[in-house]
């Protein structure tokens, strides 16, 4: 993975998938219980490439890391890793990477008629109302969220 920040870029650091290099991972074949366990024979291994299950187009995939608290209603929290695919099409309610008058944000889009509102996930921050003036480019889609425990 390289690391890209841009200079206008303050909440969100950019990352690019290792194409060169797949991570097989081993997966159990049953599901792992949440409520009671089952017993460890009943697992059986095969194998499983984070990069293959998480990405569904290499050329238009992206990684972030989250920077601020404004999404944590969403679970998107401080430090977590966005898997961000520019090939999708924006839709109303769906998380996106938006370049928006010349800085990086991560938001809900609730998307109208002719009005298009970046939603937060904090009731400390305020929706963000695109007018006719803002430069809005929706960058790409959030399609998973990889967090640290």
């Amino acid at each position: 993975m390289t690391s890209k920040k841009s200079p206008e870029t303050e909440s969100l650091t950019f990352y690019t998938p290792n194409k060169d290099q797949g991570l097989d991972i081993p997966l159990s074949h049953n599901s792992v219980s949440a409520g009671f366990p089952s017993p460890a024979d009943d697992f059986k291994e095969k194998r499983i490439s984070l990069d293959k299950t998480l990405i569904k187009n290499k050329e238009a995939t992206f990684y972030a890391r989250v920077s601020g608290k404004s999404m944590i209603g969403a679970g998107l929290d401080d430090g977590d890793l966005l898997v961000i695919d520019r090939s999708l099409e924006a839709e109303n309610g769906k998380i996106a990477v938006c370049f928006l008058d010349g800085e990086f944000t991560v938001k809900r889009l609730h998307i109208e008629k002719n009005t298009i509102v970046l939603m937060p996930e904090n009731d400390s921050y305020k929706p963000i109302r695109v007018s006719k003036d803002s430069d809005l480019l929706i960058w790409g889609m959030v399609t998973y969220v990889i967090k640290a425990v």
